[in-house]
């Protein structure tokens, strides 16, 4: 606020979620309509949009999200922080051979819910304790995430069939996730989908600039130099 009022230069409010929107617009033309899907530690949305900058939430994780999920099984199966990537990582090393729930694959509903896949995980690693057998870790990372891919690729699918939209946009720090790229391209393919560079994906003042450029041609400048950070913005 300071910097902006002594060099007399335009002040902007950017919404986070809308910058992983638009790092996909870094190196990529967005075409519209589209569906987006947002999947990161904080957050697991499809978002639909009629034009640049006018969003509709249509779906959204009840409890964990995505990115939280996969840190939360990467910790019980001992992995590192975070787990995401490891994961990823070793289930290409393995098969989905432990049987997991698909949650909220409903057919009339966007919503998300991964407590109940977490919780799975948990009792079967705990059983496995308790009868004195060990989990294969990359087949508990394949399974756990053959799970996960089955609900995001079935939902944005869905989503995008029934707004009939152009094109598929896929942001946020899961988007980096390359088991989730493989399925989405191997799934869907009548509808174009664009995803950031691995480098876009997690935060980046690169993301930032590029909802800016939209937020100051949509909203302008705040007038007053006041912005207060808020840890929840609407789109």
């Amino acid at each position: 606020t300071t910097f902006s009022f002594a060099h007399n230069i335009p002040l902007l409010g950017v919404n986070h979620m809308v910058g992983h929107i638009y790092s996909a617009n870094i190196e990529h033309e967005m075409t519209f309509p589209l569906m987006a899907m947002l999947v990161s530690g904080g957050h697991t949305e499809l978002v639909y949009m009629k034009s640049h900058m006018h969003f509709e939430v249509l779906g959204e994780t009840l409890d964990d999200a995505v990115g939280e999920a996969y840190d939360k099984v990467g910790r019980m199966l001992g992995l590192p922080y975070p787990g995401g990537p490891l994961i990823d990582k070793l289930a290409h090393l393995g098969k989905d051979t432990y049987h997991l729930p698909r949650p909220m694959l409903d057919p009339n509903g966007y919503d998300f819910s991964f407590s109940g896949l977490k919780s799975a995980v948990n009792n079967v690693i705990y059983h496995a304790n308790r009868k004195g057998e060990t989990i294969d870790i990359n087949d508990m990372c394949a399974s756990f995430q053959a799970s996960v891919l089955d609900v995001l690729v079935t939902k944005i699918e869905k989503a995008a069939k029934d707004y009939k939209v152009k094109q598929i946009l896929i942001a946020g720090g899961v988007a980096a996730n390359k088991g989730l790229r493989e399925r989405l391209f191997t799934t869907i393919k009548d509808v174009e989908i664009i995803i950031p560079s691995m480098a876009y994906c997690t935060d980046n003042a690169a993301m930032i600039g590029a909802a800016a450029y939209y937020t100051f041609k949509e909203k302008g400048a705040l007038k007053n130099y006041i912005l207060g950070g808020q840890s929840s913005l609407d789109y």
